[in-house]
């Protein structure tokens, strides 16, 4: 069952597409991106709507504006994708992903640690499993700030936090490690007990370092790699 994304925000919709560009290379660092004014003919919206989804790439640090020039990509920039940029496997077309829950609960002391509350404040929950032809690939949980509890989450997280916030996430601050699925886990991704899992842990956060988010993206064996690409000047195990 794929889940239903809602609609998205016109200019979420706009700010998307130019990441999309970004990150594909076809608009390099350094090159300008178009204006309010042809954003707003291009895509047949108001031209608030346009500066509205630049703004929103300028918070993120993608784009920066120079005063009577226009608005370049980045030299460097932070990028929140959606998906798990190193761990795991791309999303293939075919893959499910199905809610399992999404509740108002007790945030556990990791939780709001992570999100800067006080002890057991209540947070929003959504807990989801995403599955391929060859069976689970990954379950994943988010937990929200309180302001993101007006209604339930649809669609892709990050777009509904923005949307019910205000507030886009500028970074992103991952750790990884393993460890052996607890029961739920092992349930829902299918697993002999004891397994050992690859987990990692997400705090977005937006440009002014305010935590909006934290999930905890469980991976079955053989569904958790980690893709790096470095110099071998600086890397020292290599010379060895």
């Amino acid at each position: 069952m794929t889940e239903n994304r809602g609609a998205v925000p016109k200019y979420l919709q706009i700010s998307g597409h130019l990441r999309e560009l970004i990150e594909r290379g076809e608009l390099a660092p350094g090159a300008e991106v178009p204006s309010e004014r042809e954003l707003a003919a291009r895509w047949k919206v108001a031209r608030p709507t346009a500066a509205k989804a630049l703004n929103a790439l300028r918070q993120e640090g993608i784009v920066r504006s120079r005063r009577g020039s226009g608005t370049y990509v980045a030299e460097r920039f932070p990028l929140m994708r959606e998906r798990v940029p190193r761990y795991g496997t791309r999303s293939a077309a075919a893959e499910s992903v199905i809610v399992l829950a999404t509740e108002e609960v007790e945030g556990p002391q990791e939780v709001t640690d992570a999100l800067g509350l006080r002890a057991a404040s209540t947070v929003l929950m959504r807990k989801t499993l995403c599955a391929g032809a060859s069976g689970p690939t990954r379950l994943i949980t988010c937990w929200f700030i309180d302001a993101a509890r007006s209604e339930a989450v649809p669609g892709e997280v990050s777009a509904h936090l923005e949307a019910a916030i205000g507030r886009t996430a500028a970074v992103v601050r991952e750790s990884v490690g393993a460890r052996l699925a607890t029961d739920d886990e092992g349930r829902h991704l299918e697993l002999p007990a004891p397994s050992a899992v690859l987990v990692v842990h997400r705090t977005a956060l937006d440009a002014d370092g305010v935590a909006l988010e934290y999930r905890e993206i469980v991976h079955p064996p053989g569904h958790g790699t980690i893709r790096q690409e470095y110099s071998t000047s600086s890397a020292a195990d290599f010379r060895r």
